[in-house]
């Protein structure tokens, strides 16, 4: 099977989507050949059967030169080559500009989408797709009638426990991720605040990430504000976004991991902790079939800063054996739900039926 992919960027060292190069890995194993088109492209460490084509965000093109980029190669890919499947990674735009070439060489489009934003963009390739895929339901924000829940693809070979790291003498409360509103790491930084009076114990709270955008800056210096406000310097600490493979180290010393994001999202690094065996606190309940019997305990009312701080003083509280059992019981359900094998089976599978249908399709269609 040959598949054509839509990807964001396609960088390992992209601190937010360097994952994708793993997932393009994993798909590569059980496809004949990729042609990727990526917006940005960076860092690759890709198998031969993989290449990959960007319209140039990395050479600062704008829009309209990148458009054109975009037809462009994708009319050399499909005049060279011949493509069973379309596979639309998290933009929803490639999807709409490539499907009316796409129908007419009956190539059936599969579009991926993980965002509690429903765009006008989104309702179109959502018509114009045959399948929409997500990490889970409830992280798709339109209509199910279409939606197949797949797993988020954790690569379980980078993202695993090591008894062996050596952690800081005072326990690390770590969040990671990019420094943006939906993040809403104020209600963390207020159960900082809360922790410090109500248990008699240091520690240490890690926000380890970057503002993606010009419009979160303004965000980023609140949360510094506010950590001063409350007298917080010596207990929060900011460190900038890191490289995927370096991700795991800070997963590995952290004691307890914190997702702030809310319901209607499926959040990648809550997975990525638990697959390091971390012990999670989480306030969206699309992690509840992954927390499984401690979703009682680790699950909170998000934006309620007092219930954080009383999840974190019990997992705080745990004895260092306890925390490593639930965070053992973790990694084995991330592996099992949201490993990346079961994501590449699962949509190679997809793949598949979509191909299977087109083609039956097309022969109803051209029967006398």
């Amino acid at each position: 099977m040959r598949l054509l992919l839509f990807n964001l960027a396609t960088d390992e060292d992209d601190p937010i989507l360097g994952f994708t190069t793993r997932w393009i890995r994993a798909l590569a194993a059980r496809l004949e050949f990729i042609h990727v088109i990526t917006v940005r492209m960076g860092k690759l460490e890709l198998p031969d059967n993989v290449r990959v084509y960007s319209v140039g965000k990395e050479r600062r093109f704008g829009k309209g030169r990148r458009v054109f980029e975009f037809y462009r190669i994708l009319g050399r890919i499909l005049c060279e080559n011949n493509i069973d499947v379309c596979f639309s990674h998290m933009i929803p735009i490639f999807t709409v500009l490539a499907a009316p070439v796409l129908k007419i060489k009956g190539i059936p489009i599969i579009t991926w989408y993980a965002h509690p934003k429903v765009t006008p963009t989104l309702k179109v390739a959502h018509r114009l797709s045959d399948q929409m895929v997500s990490s889970l339901s409830s992280a798709y924000p339109y209509k199910k009638v279409k939606l197949i829940q797949v797993g988020q693809g954790i690569d379980t070979s980078l993202f695993f426990p090591d008894a062996g790291v050596s952690r800081e003498n005072r326990p690390v409360i770590l969040c990671v991720g990019r420094l943006s509103p939906i993040k809403d790491h104020p209600t963390l930084i207020r159960a900082a605040g809360l922790l410090r009076q109500a248990w008699a114990k240091t520690f240490h709270v890690v926000i380890l990430g970057s503002a993606a955008t010009a419009r979160d800056y303004d965000y980023v210096r609140s949360l510094h504000q506010q950590v001063r406000d409350l007298d917080l310097d010596g207990i929060v600490s900011f460190e900038p976004a890191v490289p995927l493979k370096q991700l795991p180290a800070w997963y590995r010393r952290a004691s307890v991991y914190v997702n702030m994001t809310p319901n209607g999202s499926g959040d990648k690094v809550a997975w990525e902790a638990m697959g390091c065996g971390v012990l999670c606190i989480v306030a969206n309940e699309g992690f509840k079939d992954t927390l499984g019997i401690y979703a009682d305990r680790c699950l909170y009312d998000h934006g309620n800063a007092e219930q954080l701080m009383e999840r974190l003083k019990w997992a705080l509280s745990l004895a260092q054996s306890e925390r490593s059992s639930i965070g053992e019981y973790l990694g084995k359900q991330t592996k099992a739900m949201h490993g990346l094998e079961r994501l590449s089976q699962n949509l190679v599978s997809i793949f598949q039926a979509a191909t299977s249908r087109d083609i039956s399709h097309r022969n109803s269609a051209n029967r006398p």
